[in-house]
């Protein structure tokens, strides 16, 4: 495996604080969320900081690549796209799925594969597609999780250890993930690292989070914890990473605290084993072209994603084998995110709906009938509709801007009741 292109430390680009980034002393490379630009358009800010000499790496986070069905071509294209736009030395993307499509449910959100046999001849064949449909190297991250599967085979790290061989993908090691798993699944973070092949390492990412009644939830809108950076101590003490980034997602501090965040992160890895960090023997990838998966076996994983979706975010009763409080805490993290994630794409419904409060139970009410099944702007638009079928809000001039709002997004005048009742006859539930 050839070594990884030095990036040094950097942090995630977001559009909220990219003044703050581009004023940052020092920085050495920037990570985007791909699917928040697009080529032909890039941020002004993303292309000064590229004109310093700033590297910018894209960050898939719906490919859903650990799921049973094939990686969307469309999907893997734009990814593509995106990292030739940037002059990106690879893309990353996550060990999860997010998605199925019988029935058609979207996560909104990383949700973990279960680490069997199965899975993981499913997750190498997408990756191996990934890999024939990208321009340039493809590096997958380990995800934070609330659940566990039952009846796993593996552990972590002969997971992605045989991931690195039967694939030759890189790794992104996520320390603040390793963290959250030793809190909710118990998972010491040293085994990962001493188990895992740091030799495929292609950057570390770092955040912060925080813990409520015995859960650790991966916020990505708090400081980084010392517990967070003790990990990445750990990993500093086996090798050299080839970059390290730190991500804030929300409740963006000011420039002089994300400044003093990436001086203790940089601190950490220059604070690392003088000389060559010793690694294990290297892990050989392996070169037998291998058979295609069995459909059944894709048929198998499929079902058992749907079920723990389904639970997730369409009421279906828990799966067996599942942590049913466990599955309810995710569920109801899901629900918040979603929340907040269609307040950031449609920001005027707080305020027609009368305040971030009021919109927040009017949406948490509504995503308990509703699954998203089409994306955070689908999402948006069937909420909006989903009060005026109902005659909401009950204040007819916020109910005129409510309507304003839906007809300019959706070309269209909201269904009355009786096209409801219609649709919901027909099988579809009042979409």
């Amino acid at each position: 495996m050839k070594p990884m292109a030095r990036l040094g430390v950097g942090i995630g680009w977001r559009p909220e604080i990219a003044e703050a980034v581009e004023r940052l002393e020092g920085l050495d490379w920037v990570e985007v969320v791909a699917e928040n630009v697009c080529p032909g358009h890039l941020p002004e800010s993303l292309l000064r900081l590229r004109e310093r000499g700033v590297r910018v790496v894209p960050h898939g986070v719906s490919l859903g690549i650990g799921g049973a069905e094939r990686p969307d071509a469309g999907r893997l294209a734009a990814l593509g796209e995106r990292a030739v736009a940037l002059g990106a030395p690879l893309v990353t993307e996550h060990i999860a799925f997010v998605r199925t499509s019988s029935p058609a449910l979207e996560a909104g959100h990383l949700l973990p594969v279960p680490r069997t046999r199965d899975a993981l001849d499913v997750l190498c064949e997408n990756v191996r597609i990934a890999q024939d449909a990208l321009p340039v190297p493809l590096a997958l991250e380990n995800i934070a999780a609330l659940v566990s599967w039952p009846g796993e085979e593996l552990t972590e790290g002969q997971f992605l250890t045989e991931l690195v061989e039967r694939t030759g993908v890189r790794l992104l090691v996520d320390v603040a993930n390793l963290h959250t798993n030793r809190v909710n699944r118990g998972e010491d973070p040293a085994a990962v690292l001493d188990s895992i092949p740091l030799e495929a390492l292609a950057y570390v990412h770092v955040a912060g989070g925080v813990e409520r009644e015995g859960v650790w939830h991966d916020t990505h809108a708090h400081p980084v914890p010392p517990v967070v950076l003790d990990v990445l101590a750990g990993l500093r003490e086996r090798v050299d990473p080839p970059g390290v980034l730190l991500e804030r997602d929300d409740d963006f501090p000011e420039g002089e605290e994300l400044a003093g965040e990436l001086a203790r992160i940089r601190a950490v890895v220059e604070d690392g084993p003088g000389g060559a960090v010793r690694l294990r023997a290297p892990v050989a990838v392996r070169e037998e072209a291998p058979g295609p998966v069995a459909e059944a076996v894709r048929t198998r994983l499929g079902l058992g994603q749907a079920a723990l979706l389904s639970a997730l975010v369409a009421g279906t009763p828990v799966p067996e084998g599942f942590d049913g409080q466990r599955v309810r805490i995710q569920s109801r993290a899901l629900a918040a995110k979603r929340a907040s994630v269609v307040a950031k794409v449609a920001p005027e419904l707080p305020g027609i709906l009368g305040g971030p409060e009021a919109y927040r139970g009017a949406f948490l009410a509504y995503a308990r009938r509703r699954p998203m099944a089409g994306g955070y702007r689908r999402d948006a638009l069937d909420f909006a509709e989903h009060l005026l079928i109902r005659d909401l809000p009950e204040d007819p001039a916020a109910r005129r801007r409510l309507t304003a709002w839906w007809r300019e997004r959706a070309g269209a005048r909201p269904p009355r009741r009786i096209v409801r009742w219609a649709r919901a006859l027909a099988g579809r539930g009042g979409r």
